[in-house]
């Protein structure tokens, strides 16, 4: 079969240069089970045992052995590259719009390019250049966007004319196109000789690896991974790697504590053709049509072509399997859309003869981004799977990056966009994984453009005020499976139109949102926010106060009842969680985080509290309902529900306190926003929170009170220069590099986690400085709108990205937040950004590739407050999240 031809090359000149496992398996391809002679028995104990040897698997014991790990066992149930690895179309392409998987593939495709010279192996490396297409102006819109990241990484990178694709590949039909983006740089290879050379090389530095060997437990005791049971028998391990792929879920269920991997298979089609008469050039660019749904590339000759379909369909979700992944059956009514497509943009290809329609299963993941990283509940467990048809792309990258993490504890790049800790044990239900997968394969190739919301896996965490908020207009969008409200829909308002408000530009709820806005800051509004990961932390001595004063890095030693914003930093100082703690009584405390910390920060404070049966950790996420009072009329609207007065004097800023509100008791009242508006959040038991909700909109209505969403929220805490975790903050962001020094206890003679490295950072100065963008000629109603990861430029020089932005309508200003590096100009060198480096340059924020003039500010607009607030200067500056 033409779609083995790579295959048996490489195993021949793999084998050759291998002759201790030229006896290991047969050369044919065996369905069969039946045992193969093993001629090297399976050692007792290893420091790393890594499953699966396809691209990732390979990749990770690469990258091991170059550390200088070399007690590494790779194990793969059939053949190496055997799986989804071997039917890979060898694309490599680093057009990506997020930063981590751009890095990634562009690390992969530099290793590539010599991995041949170092091995020996051939790998079929060929730069051929990548051309995506665009059929409408949005989808060349998000082609400049990725176009402006991959140029100021110094990746080649242009927007052509339809004119220029056809010089490029004069077989293409480009009457329908506006533009496209041309990625010279990109290549193809043979994924699976990649995979072959990457375990030639680990094999060379001590790598053992043995095939037909199948992992079928693996064995965790008190919380840590001690080894796996195979059907060779029996090997301990410190750290065990799943890169099993499409079988990653099923191994993660298979010991006697889960670990919840959540991806799903699907099939994925391509086509293979004979040469054409005159074959194609093997330096043809690849062609990615996405409005089409398809990709392109040569062939030996003639062309691979394959594409994502709107109907995909799912297999194996009853977790059956088969050892190695056979061509599954060809269907070519499924495949029909597709090759219409292919036809429509090479119509020369009608007389062409086809070898091979290749169905092979791709494994596909719930936010269609790659899994890596520690299970939460098993230490040395490690996953390096999900790669959502780019397997190739990323296998060099994420290799590297799992690597590090292992080595050093963390890899040298925030990969928390991908981390497995993003996830919660209910994204791996397989009814959910089976629809989300259908929704996320259309999407690889759907236009996407900023604030879209998956459709499918929804209503599945919501507050017990849902079914209220929903009557009354609310729109909304899911954050770790939990329903929030984007804003409230007036009634009278046109509402299949604001579903449909899919732009670059100007979105259709500008209004809505700004009169919610206008609402916070003249009367009050109430925002459900529920979702915030909630824990209460307590202990029968001193045993809470003093582990969480070594864990977070503000002083947490203040009177019963007030509140305090810290971060839980690592030993680099970068922010793991930024969150707000109560309280409660000497001896007890109550911590609020974002809401996709639930896995993350509880894994964290777990791995890290003593095991002492007398301190106790609970999650009462879902115990407590939590509504936001936001306004100057929030403090009357409450001290009438509560007959008690609710002024400064009796209730000052970031306090906290138990009352009673309408009938209800037991209610936490905190007088902090989260945007640095005056006003209070109420943590309701949650079989209080209609009957408190009800009295507060009924008490509110004289006070003009409205329900309002995350997107005012968004707002406010954007034109107040408040960062929020996971998009302003991360592990790689220190409390210095944001002007927050005054939440770090350094001069208190306290040890705390993070502590030298910002001494080192107060002493030496810090490589980057949060700052605040204002933007100067921008038209918020013809221009497009900045959403986040724009470029910024000091002085025509590029100096780092935005991390968010929102439009502030108090400003009537569009308002970015992001960081400035200073790079050297001759070396590249990162030197220390000081405040005066900030505030002498002239900056541009570039969008889609234009750029606009923008001021920047190390502190928030004086303008913005109308009034002298109290204590506020403290919540002022303090880390909000969403």
């Amino acid at each position: 079969a033409a779609g083995m031809f790579l295959r048996l090359l490489s195993d021949i000149q793999w084998r050759a240069a291998h002759p201790k496992w030229r006896r290991m398996t047969s050369s044919q391809r065996s369905t069969s089970t039946t045992a193969e002679p093993h001629p090297i028995s399976l050692p007792a104990q290893a420091q790393v045992v890594i499953c699966g040897g396809g691209i990732m698997g390979t990749s990770v014991a690469y990258h091991l052995s170059k550390m200088g790990w070399k007690d590494i066992v790779l194990l793969e149930q059939g053949r190496l590259a055997a799986g989804t690895t071997r039917f890979c179309a060898g694309i490599v392409s680093t057009a990506r719009p997020v930063s981590i998987e751009l890095k990634m593939a562009h690390y992969s495709n530099k290793l590539y390019q010599q991995l041949e010279q170092e091995t020996g192996v051939q790998t079929g490396y060929m730069k051929t250049g990548s051309i995506s297409l665009a059929q409408t102006q949005d989808r060349l819109i998000s082609l400049k966007r990725i176009a402006s990241s991959l140029n100021v990484m110094g990746i080649p990178c242009e927007i052509i004319s339809p004119k220029k694709v056809l010089q490029l590949h004069p077989l293409i039909n480009i009457h329908d196109l506006v533009g496209a983006m041309y990625v010279p740089e990109d290549a193809l290879v043979s994924s699976a000789n990649v995979s072959l050379a990457l375990a030639t090389a680990a094999s060379r530095n001590g790598v053992q690896i043995h095939e037909r060997t199948s992992v079928s437990h693996v064995t965790i005791q008190k919380g840590r991974v001690t080894g796996v049971e195979t059907d060779r028998g029996q090997i301990q391990c410190e750290y065990f790697i799943n890169c099993a792929g499409q079988w990653a879920y099923e191994l993660g269920h298979s010991g006697g504590e889960p670990v919840h991997i959540p991806l799903h298979a699907c099939e994925h089609f391509y086509l293979l053709t004979h040469p054409l008469k005159e074959p194609l050039s093997s330096s043809l660019p690849t062609i990615v049509d996405p409005d089409g749904r398809i990709y392109i590339r040569n062939w030996q000759g003639g062309i691979l072509s394959g594409g994502f379909e709107k109907n995909p369909k799912p297999l194996f979700t009853e977790g059956r399997n088969q050892l190695e992944i056979q061509n599954l059956q060809e269907d070519w009514d499924h495949f029909g859309p597709l090759l219409s497509a292919l036809l429509r943009r090479m119509p020369g290809l009608e007389a062409l003869q086809i070898m091979q329609l290749v169905n092979c299963p791709e494994s596909f993941t719930p936010d269609m981004r790659c899994i890596m990283g520690e299970s939460p509940t098993a230490r040395g467990y490690f996953v390096l799977a999900g790669m959502n048809s780019a397997g190739i792309s990323y296998g060099g990258g994420a290799g590297k990056y799992l690597a590090e993490w292992i080595v050093n504890g963390y890899p040298s790049e925030n990969v928390w966009p991908l981390d497995l800790k993003r996830f919660g044990t209910l994204q791996s239900s397989r009814t959910f994984l089976r629809h989300r997968v259908m929704e996320v394969m259309p999407l690889m190739y759907d236009l996407k453009v900023p604030r879209w919301d998956f459709q499918t896996g929804r209503q599945l965490r919501t507050s017990p005020l849902y079914d209220r908020l929903d009557a009354q207009g609310a729109r909304w969008m899911e954050k770790h499976g939990f329903e929030r409200v984007k804003y409230f829909v007036p009634p009278g308002n046109d509402l299949l139109d604001l579903d449909h408000s899919k732009t670059f530009y100007k979105p259709d709820w500008f209004d809505i949102v700004g009169s919610e806005v206008k609402c916070c800051k003249e009367a009050v509004c109430v925002i459900d926010m529920s979702s915030f990961t909630k824990f209460e932390i307590s202990s029968t001595g001193d045993q809470a106060l003093e582990s969480l004063q070594y864990l977070f890095s503000n002083d947490l030693d203040v009177p019963v009842g007030h509140v305090v914003h810290t971060g839980m930093l690592n030993e680099k100082g970068g922010y793991e969680n930024d969150c707000s703690i109560a309280r409660l009584s000497k001896r007890s405390f109550f911590m609020i985080s974002p809401t996709d910390q639930q896995v993350h920060c509880w894994a964290w404070l777990k791995n890290r509290l003593p095991d002492d049966s007398n301190l106790v950790m609970e999650d009462v996420t879902w115990k407590y309902t939590a509504l936001n009072l936001i306004g100057p009329r929030a403090v009357d609207v409450l001290s009438e529900l509560s007959y008690a007065p609710m002024t400064a004097e009796h209730f000052p800023s970031l306090f906290c306190k138990e009352m009673s509100v309408g009938y209800a008791n037991g209610i936490r009242v905190m007088s902090i926003t989260h945007t640095g508006e005056p006003g209070f959040v109420l943590y309701i038991p949650i079989e209080y929170a209609l009957h408190v909700y009800n009295e507060v909109m009924n008490m509110g209505q004289k006070y003009g009170i409205r329900n309002a969403g995350y997107y005012a929220l968004r707002s406010l805490r954007i034109e107040k220069f408040f960062a929020f975790w996971g998009q302003d903050l991360d592990a790689f962001t220190t409390p210095m590099e944001c002007g927050r020094e005054f939440q770090v206890k350094l001069e208190k003679g306290m040890q705390f986690l993070g502590q030298e490295a910002l001494l080192e950072q107060k002493q030496n100065g810090v490589y980057k400085r949060f700052t605040m963008f204002i933007l100067e000629d921008h038209d918020t109603d013809m221009d497009l709108w900045p959403w986040w990861g724009e470029p910024i430029f000091r002085n025509g020089r590029y100096v780092g990205k935005t991390t968010s932005s929102a439009y502030s309508y108090t400003l009537e200003r569009h308002v970015c937040l992001g960081f400035v590096h200073h790079f050297d100009e001759k070396t590249g060198e990162e030197l220390v950004v000081t405040p005066d480096f900030i505030n002498q340059g002239e900056y541009e924020i570039d969008i889609a590739g234009q750029r606009f003039q923008a001021k920047a500010k190390l502190y928030p607009f004086s303008s913005l407050f109308t009034q002298r607030r109290r204590k506020d200067e403290v919540e002022l500056s303090g880390y909000q999240r969403e």
